[in-house]
């Protein structure tokens, strides 16, 4: 599904992506971990094509997609949700929706469209005419992430989507994140905290310093008696 070799990219001059290179299959639930400024969010933006790429290919359902622009790559299929939500609060629930739906052709697909969003979060259903800005933080989160669902992806990435939400609101989304790969989707999700990753993918990458250091299915992490003292000492300033 998605193959990313010896990626680069940064801001100015300095880069913060250090060849950067993993693969992620069809229908795979894979996590990305690593403390702040591991180059998580970094990573995600040379992704979508938000930052610009120096160096490294990327291919996407079989095709080179190293040059795409952002909406290329999400006419072949890709979405993000970003850290922050970023939805437009004057706006209705309806409204930021089918603003995710840019890419979509005929009245009858939108339509469908809303009805999956609608039955994966009924709370945006119960809230569909009210303006985004007067959704709870929780709302709001589901809401980003049902946007990024109007362009029928097929790859779902998540920038940090349980960031400052209640443990209620966090089971929920994570109930909505298992329907999703249930039905086929690939997710690549953005986590710093290994016990909520556990609970919606299968495998990990853990970042540090904008490297990919770590591979392993996510329940053998767990169990790593090493893990926090690894995790800690190569964030620390002299590794």
């Amino acid at each position: 599904m998605l193959e990313v070799a010896d990626m680069t990219g940064g801001y100015g001059r300095a880069d913060v992506l250090d060849r950067v290179s993993l693969r992620i299959a069809r229908g795979e639930a894979v996590a990305l971990l690593g403390p702040n400024g591991a180059g998580k969010s970094t990573l995600m933006a040379a992704l979508t094509a938000t930052l610009p790429r120096r160096a490294g290919t990327l291919r996407f359902a079989g095709r080179d997609l190293s040059c795409a622009a952002s909406h290329d790559l999400v006419a072949a299929g890709m979405a993000l949700v970003p850290e922050g939500r970023l939805i437009f609060t004057p706006f209705t629930v309806r409204d930021n929706l089918r603003l995710g739906a840019i890419a979509l052709a005929g009245r009858g697909r939108l339509a469908e469209r809303h009805d999956y969003v609608f039955n994966l979060f009924p709370r945006l259903a119960e809230r569909a005419s009210q303006r985004g800005g007067t959704l709870s933080g929780g709302e709001q989160q589901m809401l980003a992430i049902g946007r990024a669902l109007m362009c029928k992806p097929t790859l779902l990435l998540l920038d940090e989507p349980f960031l400052g939400l209640a443990p209620m609101i966090v089971t929920e989304i994570v109930a909505a994140l298992r329907k999703l790969q249930r039905d086929g989707l690939t997710i690549l999700l953005v986590e710093q905290k290994l016990d909520i990753a556990l609970r919606c993918t299968s495998r990990a990458l853990v970042m540090l310093k904008g490297r990919l250091v770590l591979e392993s299915p996510t329940n053998e992490l767990s169990q790593r008696q090493d893990l926090h003292d690894l995790y800690f000492k190569l964030s620390a300033p002299n590794a």
